[in-house]
């Protein structure tokens, strides 16, 4: 089988180019026996730099370019020139990439606007000739500083998707076929679990002209926190949404408990998460009978998780309150 094109981590060697040394020199013309010093500065060494491309979705271009080394900066010299700076690389990466150290896990950058430039690691300065350290009582220095060591280090690039709603649900809930409904995105739609592997993205279309991004991420299961199923490797994209629209189909046997835990999936992974806003669908609804509906939105209204949270019956097959879905979030995503 063919793998995928959507990478959202990749481990790179990072390494900034060395300072170039100034430049230990001493005037020398004809008629001038005895000149001063005139040794240039060092060139600046090289940065990695990573920049926020929008055109980018995925990691992929790094996944075999895993070594990146800039180029050392060059010495001064005669006549106070300066050494030519080492090149920079530039690494273009999607909105939404983070840097952290591989050792510690500290993150060092992050990028999350089109154009955004963050050094990763920065080159050595070079080092200052010796026409910097004439006085009136050493007037010919004979030495100059040594350019700054480069600096280097393994570094995980992750990608958070950036998106202004996301689908949470497990597998099987129908979220891509919502996705495929609402925008003019493909996902892959089958009627087994983890059908979608990668996240999806779709612009959904509102009234007036308006439009908002939609993610449809991996399903979760309980114990995703802990590393199940496909586990914590997608749950970090929910983390840039602005909004959760929580999917659960309306023939699940306890749709309170399903919401439950879901929402203790985000709480372990991350406590914050809890404080986005969040809205409710029940997918197929079109199954449903007037009887039935009642039924389960008594049972929505008197849980106490659910208290306060919007909730929608929704059918993306049957076009059932779509539109009235899209307004809601557009109204949320307002509010945010």
């Amino acid at each position: 089988m063919a793998s995928s094109n959507f990478v959202d981590y990749v481990k790179i060697y990072a390494r900034s180019g060395n300072g170039g040394p100034g430049s230990s020199h001493f005037r020398r013309e004809k008629f001038v026996e005895f000149g001063g010093p005139d040794g240039g500065d060092g060139g600046r060494g090289g940065h990695v730099i990573l920049r926020g491309n929008s055109q980018y979705w995925t990691l992929i271009h790094l996944k075999y370019q895993r070594h990146q080394m800039a180029e050392n900066g060059e010495g001064g010299s005669g006549a106070k020139s300066h050494g030519r700076n080492g090149r920079d690389i530039v690494l273009d990466v999607p909105l939404g990439t983070v840097a952290k150290d591989a050792e510690t896990g500290q993150v060092v950058a992050e990028v999350t606007e089109d154009g955004q430039e963050v050094i990763l690691v920065r080159g050595g300065r070079g080092g200052l000739g010796n026409w910097h350290f004439r006085t009136a009582t050493n007037q010919a220095p004979r030495y100059s500083q040594p350019g700054e060591p480069m600096q280097e280090g393994w570094f995980v690039l992750e990608l958070k998707v950036l998106a202004d709603v996301g689908l949470v649900g497990f597998p099987n809930a129908g979220k891509s076929t919502l996705l495929s409904v609402v925008s003019a995105a493909k996902p892959k739609i089958a009627d087994y679990a983890f059908t979608t592997l990668e996240p999806n993205l779709g612009i959904v279309e509102v009234r007036d002209g308006h439009s908002f991004v939609m993610a449809d991420i991996p399903g979760i299961i309980e114990g995703a926190h802990e590393g199940r199923g496909i586990g914590t490797r997608f749950l970090r994209h929910i983390e840039r949404n602005s909004v959760l629209l929580f999917m659960i189909p309306a023939d699940s046997k306890d749709i309170v408990a399903e919401y439950d835990i879901l929402l203790n999936e985000l709480r372990q992974y991350n406590p914050e998460m809890l404080d986005k806003k969040r809205l409710l669908a029940i997918t197929k609804s079109d199954m449903l009978d007037e009887e039935l509906t009642e039924g389960l939105r008594r049972e929505i209204e008197t849980a106490d998780t659910l208290q306060g949270i919007p909730y929608l019956f929704i059918s993306s097959v049957a076009g059932l309150h779509i539109r009235e879905l899209k307004d809601r979030l557009w109204r949320t995503l307002a509010e945010e």
